[in-house]
């Protein structure tokens, strides 16, 4: 399992069950996608555990096939659904609210070094 840094701000905050990883795989990678082999690859998630967690992915719809190369799959997140669009928009909330906190925290240390 990926230490605290590596956490991205959404498993920081809803906590990092697998379904939430493997939709934060995707919200990372949007540009490109991927085969269930590759995605439990870069999640180092065990076989078992990601394709118990996969079915329950197909099934919400949070999914799309984009294209078969060979006898591999590939999928993407279908942005077009009502969940997915929720948790991306909480996921720009979390980049917005960290930049702020981080800016007036480089602000109030730039304060406070500067000379009086």
């Amino acid at each position: 399992m990926a230490n605290e840094r590596d956490e991205t701000l959404l498993l920081r905050y809803l906590g990092a069950s697998p379904i939430l990883r493997i939709i934060d795989f995707f919200l990372d990678n949007p540009l490109s996608d991927y085969s269930k082999n590759e995605i439990a690859r870069n999640l180092a998630m065990s076989r078992l555990t990601f394709f118990k967690y996969w079915k329950e992915m197909e099934k919400s719809g949070a999914l799309i096939v984009t294209r078969k190369i060979g006898r591999a799959t590939l999928y993407e997140l279908d942005r077009k659904n009502d969940i997915v669009r929720q948790l991306i928009k909480l996921d720009m909330a979390l980049a917005r609210k960290s930049m702020q906190t981080a800016t007036q925290k480089h602000q109030r240390t730039i304060v406070a070094r500067s000379p009086r």
